[in-house]
């Protein structure tokens, strides 16, 4: 049968707004099951309810994680398992920037640890129950900033001088970077893995902007960026989409295939930067 997602688990990280709401909405429509996490109980259950309201879906519900922390990664991914026997997509959307250079409760740059390894961490720890659930498919969202993004492993949290939008870019190079890694070590498995820019969108990510930067977002670039719901659309094409099934290992610029910068196609450095993650988050 073509793939459809009727019935399917789909779990969405950062779902409490903006892209990943809107793809819960949408997805709820269509009539999947969908499992929203968010990091604030209040927001996430309002969350929940807003997307009943608007898709007419009761199999709307929530999980809770801060994704700075890997412990609460742990216990999201023990919620899954617990609660849910199969899994068939994952998206991974939670994200955001820090305007100043922080370091979570595990020690790491906090945009580093939130943007890639709780993808990465939160994946791992999910991969059999996406296999046994296949097909199944991973949805990374990153961004075209990956473009100006940079690895320096002697320096992966900006000890030596941080940026907003160095560190910013280097993380959503290590989304495609993990992203293709994932697709290469589950070949065979029948569960997909891809990655994509959903635009420049309209949401509260960039609120950890410097406060200078911020009328600059606001009132030159913010008129020509796209709705949530329109950033969204790419989101829920490569959950959705039959036409995408066993499509794996492929980068989306919104709805067009296209080649990402030379070094997220470097395998030497995928292997090597998912080696390095595996050592940060203990697996």
């Amino acid at each position: 049968m073509p793939w459809t997602v009727l019935s399917k688990t789909i779990l969405i990280t950062g779902a409490t707004s903006g892209i990943g709401f809107e793809a819960a909405g949408a997805l709820a429509r269509q009539g999947a099951r969908v499992v929203l996490v968010g990091r604030d109980r209040a927001r996430t259950e309002a969350a929940v309810a807003r997307v009943r309201a608007r898709s007419g879906a009761a199999e709307v519900e929530h999980l809770l994680c801060d994704f700075s922390a890997q412990a609460d990664i742990h216990r999201l991914a023990e919620e899954v398992l617990a609660r849910h026997d199969r899994l068939d997509v994952l998206i991974n959307n939670a994200g955001g920037v820090n305007k100043t250079r922080r370091l979570t409760v595990d020690g790491i740059e906090a945009t580093f640890a939130v943007n890639h390894l709780g993808y990465f961490l939160l994946t791992n720890l999910l991969t059999d129950l996406l296999v046994r659930s296949a097909p199944a498919r991973v949805v990374t969202v990153a961004s075209e900033g990956h473009r100006q993004g940079t690895l320096d492993f002697d320096d992966l949290g900006f000890e030596r001088g941080y940026k907003i939008m160095r560190s910013y870019a280097r993380s959503k190079l290590a989304n495609i970077l993990f992203a293709n890694e994932l697709a290469r070590r589950l070949a065979g498995t029948g569960v997909t893995s891809n990655s994509l820019h959903p635009g420049a969108v309209s949401t509260n990510i960039w609120a950890g902007a410097p406060t200078l930067a911020k009328p600059l977002i606001n009132f030159v670039f913010r008129p020509f960026f796209l709705s949530p719901e329109k950033g969204a659309a790419p989101i829920v094409r490569l959950a959705a989409s039959p036409e995408l099934e066993g499509v794996t290992g492929k980068y989306f610029d919104r709805d067009k295939l296209v080649a990402p910068a030379p070094l997220a196609r470097d395998e030497a450095l995928a292997k090597h930067l998912w080696d390095v993650s595996a050592k940060l988050v203990g697996l």
